[in-house]
């Protein structure tokens, strides 16, 4: 395994925390590594789960360590009643696990308000796998722990989308209608990194539109995916007002869009290598514990478009290409008229550093080292 970027002894020196992220980004192992001496109770363990769900109660009883790990807290929020009161009355740090968001935010996570932070955990970074990352391994199969190391990771991939909707859909009752979201999903690997377009996907899966922004939202709260949001603030150029939205991984979306073996310097492959990029800012702005918005700006007309906008920090465009062009700097030019951000940068793999009109172009190796380097905030 890999060391991770996260550091959980440090956070919980600090306060309690939820951990949160899709299943098989690496909770477990993370836990058992980091906090080995913590107490631990599974609530996947039937018995376990059993026991606090007829009497919640036993909680209280049953802890004798200063640190608890709960894994799964998702599937009995109502516990988070008696982990209040621990917290209150004596001082128990805990970390609380779990894959989906949606049930405890509808079961009560309030009620920890102010006492218990969020971290979240992501699919593995270039910085976490070091020597083995490989760029393109990696716009194929994304960077889930088990799918990466794996000899056969297309059937990994497989077993994992199974996997999802067996445990998280299935079993948490978040549809009612299985098949329905089993096309949505199909529909929705396709779409991973465009603009969403609701009455489209209904078409394409023959799902009801309004089930479609429900299925959306339960993609997000089962953190299987994330949105960037439109920029709207330029005046120059009206933008266009919809959302982008990406698979949480690069394999995943690969998958689930039936896009096999991508080859180098395919336009699949672009679209990989752009997903990629913005999975590495958003994994280490939360690492970081930075708040800066991800962003995305697109004129109407789709005449101008930069890819990934952070914060009012950095503008962001990404090209697959090994040889720049001038070309590549029409949307980032049109942006930069406005004055609304700090650095304007260009990604790819062309192997030449060089700066055109206060434009950065950077080639993505260099990139990498500087932002997880903290070297752009």
């Amino acid at each position: 395994m890999y060391q991770r970027t996260l550091n959980l002894s440090q956070s919980l020196n600090k306060k309690s925390h939820f951990l949160l992220g899709p299943r098989a980004t690496g909770k477990s192992w993370l836990v058992r590594n980091q906090l080995p001496k913590a107490q631990h109770f599974d609530l996947l363990n039937t018995s376990t789960f059993d026991r606090f769900l007829r009497r919640p109660g036993s909680l209280y009883e049953e802890i004798n360590s200063p640190l608890v790990v709960i894994d799964e807290i998702q599937k009995l929020p109502r516990l988070l009643d008696e982990i209040h009161r621990l917290m209150e009355e004596k001082r128990i740090r805990f970390l609380l696990t779990g894959s989906s968001a949606r049930k405890l935010r509808h079961g009560g996570t309030n009620l920890l308000a102010g006492r218990a932070r969020n971290l979240e955990i992501f699919p593995l970074t270039s910085l976490e796998l070091g020597k083995d990352f490989d760029l393109l391994k990696y716009c194929n199969f994304g960077g889930l722990p088990i799918v990466y190391q794996s000899e056969d990771p297309w059937l990994e991939l497989r077993d994992y989308a199974h996997l999802y909707v067996k445990e998280e859909i299935l079993a948490e009752s978040l549809v009612r209608k299985v098949d329905y979201y089993a096309r949505f999903l199909d529909v929705v690997g396709q779409i991973s990194g465009e603009v969403l377009n609701f009455q489209q996907i209904s078409s394409d899966s023959g799902v009801p539109v309004r089930t479609v922004a429900n299925f959306i939202e339960i993609l997000k709260d089962t953190l299987m995916a994330f949105e960037l949001l439109p920029f709207q603030k330029t005046k120059k150029r009206k933008s266009i007002a919809k959302s982008k939205i990406f698979l949480f991984d690069v394999g995943v979306g690969n998958f689930l869009g039936s896009r096999k073996s991508i080859l180098d310097k395919s336009p699949t492959f672009g679209k990989a290598f752009e997903h990629f990029i913005i999975q590495e800012v958003r994994a280490y702005l939360s690492y970081r514990q930075l708040d800066y918005p991800l962003m995305y700006w697109r004129t109407l007309g789709e005449t101008h478009e930069v890819d990934c906008l952070i914060g009012n920090e950095v503008a962001l465009e990404i090209k697959s290409s090994e040889h720049f062009s001038e070309k590549m700097l029409s949307g980032l030019k049109a942006l930069k008229e406005e004055k609304k951000f700090g650095r304007y940068l260009l990604v790819s793999r062309d192997s030449i550093e060089r700066k055109v009109d206060q434009i950065e172009i950077m080639p993505y190796q260099i990139f990498l080292d500087n932002l997880w380097g903290g070297k752009f905030f």
